[in-house]
């Protein structure tokens, strides 16, 4: 009897001891995440900074910063920022709600709940290919009303009856690609099945059986609680006014919500539970969904090597990144107020670094950035070199002229004006696609940059105009000074 006592009372010590270690661990993870970011956040072109941080059930929540360059108003764990597409997370986890209700099977086609894609272009797509983004649809097509006017005036339902027009730009199930239009259909679907707005659905199905009372759907105008939002602007970041919420963006990326709020989201992910969804239904949606996704589930990416799964999160003038790593319980949210610069500004040390250490994991990101700060570079000298290329024909205007004497001479003369007129073409139209959509979507996110591109598109014909212009003028000495 006193060796099953000795014997209860050494395993109450061992696991007493154990708890206590694990403890001081935790805490030590979140003192050296601290440190990193007071460092990190001054050298960063984000003003201010909110994580959430998950480890064995066990929440952290902290604010860094400024709620707005300059203001001195501190940001806290109950600030509110926009989460950009990690929103896509909480639609997805909509769409699995109605499945297990049996309002819908993954894999029904679109058609069956949203009329006007039966018999269209894209009526073959199925609600799993809408999920894990292998409906076809592409990137481009998917920010194609990104700083549209009209688009404001138009419900989701009524938005995916356009898109239902729309080709996709491959075969359904062919191939991966990420889409924004994508979420926009299933946020139509999750409003035509539920009979409520999307925004009505996120609150009462998950925001409010999770206690997440400060988060928000933003459809309208922006909330005071939440930060401003600033834009890269030549090396720097300025504050952007807030534009109002649409509600074609609102299962895509219209979540707005603190650090003590994702510190109530995340864990539902570690628990093994059933809550807002069945345990085997989070499973799957952190689950490679299929041949064409082995890198996203159903509205999470996944990254095999570390084994986490996560989103990022990018609005104009604010990104996040949600982390979890089921197989040690642990997660974090980290969410800034500001877009990254191409190169300079940089926002994604910060991010990536803080979000790495949340999760205990190495961060193997050595901030140089030297690729993207080429190519900002060779846009941004564009318009200067065409002013300085202005000045050197004026200099050189008698030689111009010469050219009219011969018919090599007038190719030399008109050739430019067709080269330049590509290169502004190329600016404007093709560059913007490369990086994911029309140079609207550009200004919203890259002010500075979209301002070179198109000042570059503008001064390159305007040279060779002006060049022309000089050769023909004034032709009475011909003469070749040099």
């Amino acid at each position: 009897m006193l060796d099953l006592e000795l014997g209860m009372k050494l395993r109450w010590v061992f696991a007493a001891g154990a708890l206590l270690a694990s403890t001081l661990s935790a805490s030590a993870v979140t003192e050296q995440l601290d440190e990193f970011i007071d460092t990190e956040l001054v050298s960063s072109a984000a003003p201010g900074l909110a994580y959430a941080r998950v480890e064995d059930g066990e929440v952290w929540a902290q604010g860094f910063g400024e709620v707005e360059k300059g203001s001195g108003d501190r940001v806290t764990a109950d600030t509110l920022f926009p989460i950009g597409s990690v929103t896509k997370s909480f639609t997805a986890l909509a769409i699995m709600q109605l499945a297990e209700s049996g309002k819908l099977g993954l894999d029904d086609r679109v058609s069956i709940h949203i009329d006007a894609f039966t018999g269209g272009a894209a009526s073959e797509v199925t609600l799993r290919q809408l999920l894990n983004h292998t409906s076809g649809y592409s990137t481009v097509q998917g920010n194609s009303q990104h700083g549209a006017a009209e688009a404001s005036q138009l419900g989701l339902i009524e938005y995916a009856q356009q898109l239902a027009l729309i080709e996709p730009a491959r075969t359904p199930g062919a191939g991966w690609e990420y889409s924004n239009a994508n979420y926009q259909i299933l946020g139509a679907v999750i409003e035509q099945l539920s009979g409520e707005t999307y925004a009505d659905y996120i609150k009462q199905r998950i925001f409010e059986p999770l206690g997440m009372n400060e988060s928000v759907v933003v459809v309208g105008p922006v909330p005071d609680t939440m930060a401003t939002g600033h834009r890269p602007w030549f090396g720097g970041v300025r504050a952007a006014s807030g534009a109002e919420g649409l509600r074609i963006n609102a299962p895509v990326g219209g979540i707005a919500s603190s650090a003590k709020d994702m510190g109530r989201y995340l864990p539902i992910w570690l628990n093994c539970e059933d809550d807002v969804l069945s345990a085997a239904g989070k499973t799957a949606m952190m689950t490679p969904s299929g041949p064409a996704s082995p890198m996203y589930g159903l509205g999470w990416s996944i990254d095999p090597t570390l084994g986490t799964v996560y989103h990022t999160g990018l609005v104009p003038g604010a990104e996040t990144l949600a982390s979890i790593n089921p197989s040690d319980g642990t997660a974090a949210a980290v969410m800034v107020n500001a877009n990254g610069g191409l190169g300079f500004a940089d926002t994604w040390y910060l991010i990536g670094g803080a979000g790495a250490r949340a999760l205990g994991q190495a961060h193997v990101d050595d901030g140089s950035r030297l690729g993207p700060k080429v190519a900002y570079l060779s846009i941004a000298l564009l318009p200067p070199l065409f002013v300085l290329l202005a000045f050197v024909s004026w200099r050189g205007r008698q030689a111009l002229r010469s050219k009219l004497e011969n018919l090599p001479g007038k190719l030399s003369l008109w050739l430019p004006l067709a080269a330049m007129a590509g290169l502004a073409w190329f600016l404007v139209d093709v560059l913007p696609k490369l990086f994911g959509g029309p140079l609207a979507t550009i200004q919203l996110y890259q002010p500075d940059f979209a301002w070179c591109l198109i000042a570059a598109a503008i001064l390159a014909p305007a040279w060779a105009v002006f060049r022309l212009a000089i050769a023909y003028s004034n032709r009475k000495n011909p003469a070749s000074t040099g």
